[in-house]
């Protein structure tokens, strides 16, 4: 990250204006020797006492980071946030609290604190680390297979940005590996219902599900799985042509995968044999990612 760990050079703008404010109106207050409401009675005056420097906070949210108490320094973080607004160590201060927030595994404040410094910050050197925040947060509650993978989608949008927006930075590259991983889960989604559609027999609906793997995820360890199935769905079907081509492009991608083995057996034993048809869907959806 590139927080920088040292008081500032110069005071923040908004602060020096409101220093300034306060100078030229304190001569107003001349009677401020007259007790206030909160010491009218001789107690002390806790309304009117100073918030702790920025500085201080910030430093004292290190040390909780250090300490690995991650809760209690996102805390200490959002204090310079509430009690310093609109100055540079604020803004320092809510991306490290979204990544205190990261560590604690908080996942719904993170992607809040994130988001937010986003919206007030786009253009700062720490936005891609928000963005990135954010996809990793999604990413960490990525569901099993079996389960709605609604998660899965939205950790694949956000950190797809961060690749988009900011391709040469150290957070795409470990945003890309996430991205790997995430389009290998929805493609394994994919085939765990076509798979439970072919067992009934059900093979339009097998067929879709094989079609989305080769047509959106590829590059995912599961295409080879789809084309073959795809070879045994068209064959039940009677649709050989399509068999033939599933099976032909199987073999030509992948020629020493089992399941290549398998699909020739498959289409040889009906006394047919894998032919491509240029012109058929699978075909084309393997020319389309080749290009």
């Amino acid at each position: 990250m590139s927080l920088v760990q040292r008081p500032f050079d110069r005071l923040p703008r908004r602060a020096f204006v409101l220093a300034t404010v306060l100078a030229t109106t304190l001569p107003l207050g001349a009677c401020a020797n007259a007790p206030s409401f909160g010491n009218l009675f001789g107690g002390q005056d806790t309304t009117n006492l100073p918030d702790e420097p920025a500085e201080k906070l910030y430093n004292e949210g290190l040390a909780l980071q250090n300490r690995r108490d991650w809760r209690r320094a996102a805390l200490k973080f959002m204090e310079i946030d509430r009690t310093h607004p609109y100055t540079e160590w604020a803004k320092r201060a809510l991306i490290m609290a979204a990544y205190s927030y990261y560590e604690a595994q908080d996942y719904d404040e993170t992607i809040n604190q994130a988001r937010r410094y986003l919206q007030l910050h786009p253009g700062s050197s720490d936005a891609a680390y928000a963005q990135y925040l954010m996809g990793a947060a999604q990413y960490d509650q990525i569901p099993d297979v079996n389960r709605d993978q609604g998660r899965t989608e939205r950790a694949l949008v956000v950190l797809e940005e961060v690749t988009r927006k900011w391709p040469q930075s150290e957070y795409a590259t470990a945003a890309r590996r996430k991205i790997e991983v995430a389009r290998d889960q929805l493609a394994g989604r994919e085939m765990m219902v076509g798979r439970y559609y072919q067992t009934r027999r059900q093979f339009a609906g097998a067929i879709n599900r094989y079609r989305t793997v080769i047509s959106q995820f590829q590059t995912t360890r599961h295409v080879e799985e789809a084309l073959a199935r795809l070879v045994e769905c068209y064959m039940a079907l009677g649709i050989v042509n399509e068999a033939q081509t599933a099976a032909a492009v199987l073999g030509h991608n992948f020629p020493d995968s089992q399941w290549y083995k398998d699909s020739y057996a498959l289409v040889t034993n009906q006394g047919l044999t894998p032919r491509e048809d240029t012109g058929s869907w699978i075909s084309r959806a393997f020319r389309r990612i080749a290009g």
